[in-house]
């Protein structure tokens, strides 16, 4: 059986998702200006952060055609919505919804629903999802991934999330996976731009070194 997503998950220099979390607009553009900067070139917003579709507005103002900026937490089609009238152009979950999932592809949205088993992973397939989300995934570990991706299509990306930092880059890379989500180890409320930057250069340099890049 054949699974097309309703819009590709995106070639990226690197796969990295910057998570957000807990961010407020009055911190927003300065952090994600860092993470431009940096070298990522997707950003996530929870939806449970204060004033979050605000945020994401201002975020999204900075990105370029190749930055995909957007939310995560995103729980239902009305928050879909918002995040389209925000300019949100990337769509993460917890769970795999899908409704969420056919209007956000119907925004042309990016989008990465949060799976733990195969029969999850195949919903989310079903639903057009660009990308997969094992999440928790320091619960999965790279042998629990590996596992389930040996029975998914191999053209179809697959992103860890949860409880992973760059640490984790190598031991993942060798079953295949290639995107990663890094929350608390990137950012945490409260943190200067130059704290985001200094953990953001770690990340991306190590990314670079484990996938080869120049």
């Amino acid at each position: 059986m054949s699974f097309t997503a309703t819009v590709p998950w995106p070639t990226l220099k690197r796969s990295l998702v910057a998570i957000l979390r807990g961010i407020g607009p009055d911190e927003a553009e300065a952090a994600v200006s860092t993470l431009i900067e940096a070298g990522f070139e997707a950003i996530e917003i929870p939806l449970n952060s204060p004033d979050a579709f605000r945020s994401i507005a201002l975020a999204a103002k900075l990105g370029t055609p190749a930055h995909y900026i957007g939310a995560g937490t995103v729980l239902d089609v009305a928050s879909v919505d918002r995040l389209a009238e925000a300019g949100g152009r990337l769509l993460v979950s917890p769970n795999v919804d899908a409704s969420v999932l056919r209007r956000a592809g119907e925004h042309g949205m990016v989008t990465m629903p949060g799976v733990f088993t195969p029969t999850e992973a195949f919903q989310a397939l079903a639903a057009g999802a660009s990308a997969l989300k094992f999440f928790p995934a320091s619960v999965l570990g790279p042998a629990g991934v590996a596992a389930i991706r040996a029975v998914l299509p191999r053209d179809r990306e697959v992103g860890v999330v949860g409880g992973v930092s760059e640490h984790d880059f190598e031991a993942f890379s060798k079953v295949g996976v290639r995107t990663f989500g890094l929350g608390s180890s990137l950012y945490k409320p409260g943190m200067t731009v130059t704290e985001i930057r200094s953990r953001a250069d770690a990340a991306v340099l190590l990314y670079d070194r484990v996938f080869g890049l120049g």
